[in-house]
């Protein structure tokens, strides 16, 4: 049997979890909750591990790293939480230390010493610039690629370099570093955490980069959200479908029917949802429908969160009742390489309608 651990950063949010009234709302919107079907995979049942190993009533054992390792981190339980609960932040917090305890997913772990050794999740040794075949230079707008459009989906990074160049844009590539957002949402040590912070701010200062643009919500919310309770940036941040918005495209016509799926970085943690609809309005031709939960109440693709690498059936499931919400429409489009990868997952061998990023639908029309 597992010994109980130290909970230090729990102790922090001994108030989150003593507000909890165990009410259920949450069971309605955990995309979790609705594949697994049992109390501990949703909010109110992770209070009630936090609360425990805070307590040093139950030892973390594996059923209490698999149920809060389940969490994709989607917040649409805070949405839902009448006592207005942070229920990502204590998630994160029990994570946090379930790690120092020396306890972490193998998946997860071979993650992080890839991230440490070699700056990326994947392990590669090259650079972005290097990768990509643009070196930095002195620019106005810089473009961070983010690890998993350099390494892996490199159609997203071409894109989103076309559509730079087509406009005019002056722009540069970085010399990044992850973005730390794989490390924070694993629970690695907040210091581990902010070197890759410091080491990607010194970097885009040192370009004289006045806005930075991000086609990765995860890397987005990171700079938007994260970096700024540690760090005073000195540049812009936006996201690519916020820079696009203010532009004057001129797209060829689409026909058929377009829909968008909110990723929940850009959605619920930084609440960009005008921003993609407004760059897809510019489409001449196209017919735009919302599916039934859109916008702040847009359901996960399940692809967050550290549960893709660790469980990724149960993310695969997540995302296949997502793009059946999607049937009526000839595109499903959203605006995060995550999203993209596994909604196409969850797509696999059933009828769906064509996933794609919007910088990839834009780039393809302009």
């Amino acid at each position: 049997m597992s010994e109980t651990i130290e909970a230090t950063n729990l102790r922090k949010m001994k108030k989150e979890l003593m507000t909890c009234t165990y009410c259920g709302f949450c069971k309605s919107v955990c995309p979790t909750f609705q594949r697994v079907g049992w109390d501990p995979s949703v909010a109110r049942g992770r209070m009630v591990l936090a609360y425990g190993l805070l307590q040093k009533e139950i030892p973390a054992d594996p059923s209490v790293l698999e149920y809060l390792y389940q969490c994709t981190t989607c917040k649409d339980c805070e949405r839902r939480c009448p006592s207005k609960i942070s229920v990502v932040d204590v998630v994160e917090s029990a994570r946090r230390d379930l790690v120092a305890a020396g306890h972490m997913l193998p998946k997860h772990k071979a993650m992080v010493e890839k991230v440490i050794a070699t700056g990326n999740p994947y392990g590669e040794k090259k650079s972005v610039p290097d990768t990509l075949g643009s070196q930095p230079k002195k620019a106005k707008v810089g473009y961070f690629v983010g690890c998993t459009a350099t390494y892996r989906d490199r159609a997203l990074a071409d894109a989103t370099m076309s559509i730079l160049r087509k406009i005019g844009e002056d722009f540069t590539l970085i010399n990044e570093n992850c973005c730390g957002s794989v490390l924070q949402r694993i629970g690695v040590d907040e210091v581990e955490v902010e070197k890759l912070w410091e080491s990607n701010v010194k970097s885009i200062r040192s370009l004289g980069v006045e806005k930075v643009v991000f086609s990765c919500a995860g890397c987005y919310r990171m700079f938007k959200e994260e970096y700024p309770k540690k760090l005073d940036l000195g540049f812009e941040v936006l996201h690519i479908t916020e820079y696009l918005a203010s532009k004057d495209l001129k797209m060829k016509p689409f026909e058929g029917i377009i829909t968008y799926h909110d990723p929940c970085h850009l959605g619920r943690h930084c609440h960009v949802y005008d921003a993609p609809r407004a760059v897809l309005a510019k489409i001449p031709g196209a017919q735009f429908k919302e599916m039934p939960r859109n916008r702040d109440t847009s359901a996960c693709c399940g692809g967050g969160g550290g549960v893709r690498s660790a469980y990724p059936e149960l993310s695969k499931e997540i995302a296949a009742r997502r793009v059946e919400e999607a049937s009526f429409a000839d595109l499903l489009v959203t605006t995060c390489p995550f999203c993209v990868n596994n909604l196409k997952a969850g797509a696999s061998g059933r009828p769906s309608p064509e996933i794609i990023d919007l910088v990839q639908l834009v780039d393809r029309l302009l």
